[in-house]
């Protein structure tokens, strides 16, 4: 596939100290860490001991690791050209070749981990952390560039239900909150880089839709997200669920505005939202399965 090929990108880096931070860096760590704790979150809520928690967690970390390396390892030519800043392997901080270990190292770590949250759930997890390496090294400019983001959304709470004794699955409103949560974040995150994905000749579908459908779009998913967590479960909402109702498309509406002054707004209003859906869950004591 061409993935240990070493790009031609500028400042090609030896190891020293400040090579350990460029590799942190590029790993995606606000969405990670996003991801992560929303994921260990999600599992303290359904009950888990904390032993279990914390290896949700791990099991989560190490495959957000593996793919957000293997991201910035595989496009490290295309940011190059294309002069984004920021990013550690085309500006030449971290050689290509340790980001392609490290995702390996954490690709290797993720499967014991997953697989030791049940046979299930780990197989729930792992299919996700494939899906999101196709996204990587393919799906991302193609019309399915958001099946992997529905796929991983809403693997987590399937995640955090299937280690549940008895393997119980979560209910359809939980899993279906998820993979529109999974859309909005493949459009949020991808909207700020439009016209250079378009130069470089990546077509997902928002590139295919274009910048001003693929923002109108952007609200639809969050807010149907969290009428499906509020309208879903049996018995009327209460007050916390008609204040997150009422509060998403207030968040939605600010990430949009201020991703004219900073380009990743949208995708951290859709991280936002995703709080306010977990904090919805945590509140209203709604168990997942």
């Amino acid at each position: 596939m061409g993935t240990v090929e070493e790009p031609q990108v500028r400042g090609e880096a030896v190891w020293r100290p400040r090579t350990a931070l460029a590799l942190a860096l590029s790993c995606h760590p606000g969405p990670v860490a996003a991801v992560t704790v929303l994921s260990t979150a999600l599992a303290v809520s359904a009950g888990h001991s904390g032993g279990r928690c914390v290896l949700i967690g791990a099991a989560v970390l190490s495959g957000q690791l593996s793919v957000g390396w293997c991201n910035d390892a595989f496009d490290a030519r295309r940011d190059a050209a294309a002069g984004r800043r920021g990013k550690p392997v085309a500006d030449g901080a971290v050689n290509r070749t340790a980001v392609w270990a490290a995702a390996f190292t954490a690709l290797v770590l993720c499967v014991p981990l997953s697989l030791a949250c049940g046979p299930l759930a780990g197989t729930a997890h792992l299919t996700a952390v494939a899906g999101a390496w196709a996204y990587n090294l393919r799906l991302k400019a193609t019309v399915l560039s958001w099946l992997p983001y529905v796929l991983g959304f809403a693997s987590l709470p399937a995640v955090v239900a299937l280690s549940l004794p008895g393997r119980p699955w979560p209910s359809w409103w939980v899993i279906t909150a998820g993979a529109l949560l999974g859309v909005a974040a493949h459009l949020g995150d991808v909207l700020p880089d439009i016209g250079a994905d378009l130069a470089a000749g990546v077509r997902g579908l928002p590139q295919r839709l274009g910048v001003t459908a693929t923002r109108r779009l952007l609200p639809v998913p969050l807010v149907a997200a969290t009428a499906v967590l509020v309208l879903g479960p049996a018995g009327p909402p209460g007050p916390a669920g008609l204040a997150a109702l009422a509060a998403t498309p207030l968040t939605a509406l600010v990430g949009l505005v201020l991703g004219r002054y900073w380009r990743k707004a949208p995708f951290a209003g859709t991280v936002a939202v995703a709080a306010v859906d977990l904090a919805l869950l945590l509140v209203q004591g709604t168990a997942l399965t």
